[in-house]
């Protein structure tokens, strides 16, 4: 289940989305951990890492549209592969996969627009290796875009732009920053503005790095920033339905991010730790060490199996199945809190060994936080799960199966995803299919006897209005939710998959301890009910134990001890 560097062959892509992952990853294994981590400490600006970009025509060809391509075959925008590579990124440091992610937002609004001018230019600079940024948050306002004081005021041949962006990764040498504002003369949704600016320009102010890092996470300003007709990309309402829609297609690639800088920590703990010896045994001899690092392994499977998975639906979505838009937001904040899991696991095992300079993992310990707080927060986007709740529970409507989407086809529906409205109304499948699928698993069974209870929480002790203006307790209501999606896609996966049935068991012990927990939770807020109370208590449940199951996924994971090392 884990990314192998020296074993892994890209298999289910076309020959040249293989070669741009396989030169990808010798780059880097060729220069070597060492080096990767004294560039981190130093915080050298990564010029070697884009210049091999703009020599491979890396990004111009994973994020240029087919229509975009100038007949180029191998120029799409392909989710299946752009996850591969985001996976590889993550893997060898967030830093590097920063300057993809947010070149991946900054197209956004670009490839969105009517404004043929503004992608024919995009195109040219991706091909010439250029990065991009996407200025939408501000200081004092975050990403809300109800608020910007990003100012343009009516001349006679367009406009200038006035106003403060913080948090724009790349803004230091960006060639096109799409840039988010409102008009000085229009109130209201009609008055927003996406706009083209040229990072080298004049007026174009750049303050500084606002961390402390490889990376440049800018603070810009522009000051009477001369905005023509060629430069508009999107106005009124169309541009606040931009903002939201890139971030549809761009923060998708936390959830790889992610999984590839768990991967990497994984082989450093568990070869450390099975090969260290305390009080005349191994230290994976432990029964506590075997379990977490068993439920490491669960944790980290079901990120992938749920991440890849959630590919299929966004490539094929479609004005009539947006499914993707609940599956979106449980990737970058169910994922990317799992991956903080997964390295605290670890790190619980191998103590100090995860603070040491020359590990790779102690760039995993400090990045891996990063990811689930870099759009809009774990419970921003737990509020937005919690729209969808009623139709998934107890409104399911029948599309045709949806197959894995590993096909060189470019995703064009990104860029026509329409209005950013009408979440309430989307409907989805049945979602007990795939639990009444693998009922023969003992894990499986036991929490989708979790699951169904929650529509009778809903039915029967359902929040009153006090409670549904109590975020706290919905909050905890939405985690509770996401679990029961969460382990729908799983199944799905796991069945295209083959997954061993002994994982899928483990991957489910797991979950029917979180449903526990965070029943428990919920029996203590606050404002909870009695009946909610004694719903919650009836939920707290044991997964089924089996000693030989367990001992089976152990071995499995001991193995993988020694299986990887970064060249040094």
């Amino acid at each position: 289940m884990l990314f192998d560097p020296n074993t892994h062959d890209f298999g289910h892509l076309d020959a040249e989305s293989r070669r741009l992952l396989r030169v990808t990853v010798d780059w880097f294994e060729e220069r070597g951990k060492r080096r990767l981590i004294a560039d981190d400490q130093a915080k050298v600006w990564y010029t070697e890492f884009l210049d091999f970009v703009a020599r491979e025509k890396l990004f111009a060809t994973f994020c240029t549209p087919a229509a975009e391509a100038g007949g180029s075959p191998d120029k799409r925008w392909d989710a299946a592969r752009n996850a591969a590579l985001s996976e590889v990124l993550g893997f060898y440091g967030l830093q590097y996969w920063y300057a993809w992610q947010v070149t991946v937002l900054g197209l956004g609004p670009i490839w969105m627009s009517d404004n043929a001018a503004a992608r024919a230019k995009a195109a040219e600079l991706l091909d010439r290796g250029s990065v991009f940024a996407f200025g939408l948050s501000e200081k004092e306002h975050g990403a809300d875009v109800y608020s910007t004081d990003m100012v343009l005021t009516p001349t006679d041949t367009g406009f200038t732009a006035s106003g403060g962006k913080y948090y724009i990764g790349n803004g230091n040498v960006a060639g096109m920053v799409s840039v988010f504002g409102r008009r000085a003369d229009v109130e209201g949704p009609d008055g927003y503005v996406f706009f083209a600016v040229d990072s080298q320009h004049e007026k174009f102010e750049l303050v500084k790095n606002v961390v402390d890092s490889q990376m440049f996470v800018s603070e810009f300003r522009l000051h009477d920033y001369p905005v023509t007709a060629a430069d508009v990309l999107h106005t009124g309402a169309e541009a606040f339905s931009a903002a939201l829609n890139t971030v549809n297609v761009g923060k998708f690639n936390l959830c790889t991010a992610s999984v590839g800088i768990n991967e990497h920590a994984f082989y450093e703990a568990i070869t450390h730790a099975h090969n260290r010896v305390l009080y005349g045994k191994r230290v994976t001899d432990f029964p506590h060490v075997r379990q977490n690092f068993v439920d490491a392994y669960a944790r980290l499977v079901a990120m992938k199996l749920f991440s890849d998975r959630s590919v299929d639906y966004f490539r094929s979505a479609s004005p009539e199945d947006r499914r993707y838009l609940l599956f979106n937001p449980i990737t970058k904040m169910k994922v990317t809190s799992e991956g903080e899991r997964v390295v605290d696991l670890l790190w619980d095992v191998i103590a100090a060994k995860g603070f040491e300079k020359d590990t790779y993992f102690s760039m995993a310990a400090r990045d891996i936080r990063a990811l689930p707080k870099l759009e809009g927060t774990v419970h921003v986007n737990l509020a937005l799960v919690l729209k969808f709740m009623p139709n998934y529970l107890f409104q399911p409507a029948t599309y045709a199966e949806v197959p894995t989407r590993h096909d060189p086809a470019d995703d064009g529906f990104f860029w026509r995803q329409g209005p950013a409205r009408g979440l309430g109304r989307i409907r989805f499948h049945d979602w007990e299919t795939a639990y009444r699928e693998h009922a023969d698993v003992p894990n499986v069974a036991r929490f989708h006897e979790q699951a169904q209870a929650l529509r009778t929480l809903l039915t029967t002790a359902a929040p009153d209005d006090e409670q549904q203006r109590d975020l706290d307790f919905l909050l905890n209501l939405g985690h509770l939710f996401t679990l029961v999606v969460y382990g729908q896609l799983v199944l799905e996966q796991a069945t295209i998959t083959r997954l061993d049935v002994d994982v899928l068991d483990q991957v489910f012990d797991v979950l029917v301890r979180d449903f526990s927990a965070y029943a428990v939770a919920l029996h203590g807020k606050a404002s909870s009910t009695e009946a909610q109370q004694a719903w919650a208590v009836e939920q707290v449940r044991k997964p089924v134990v089996d000693r030989a199951r367990f001992d089976r996924v152990w071995t499995a994971v001991a193995a993988l001890s020694g299986a990887y090392d970064m060249r040094p």
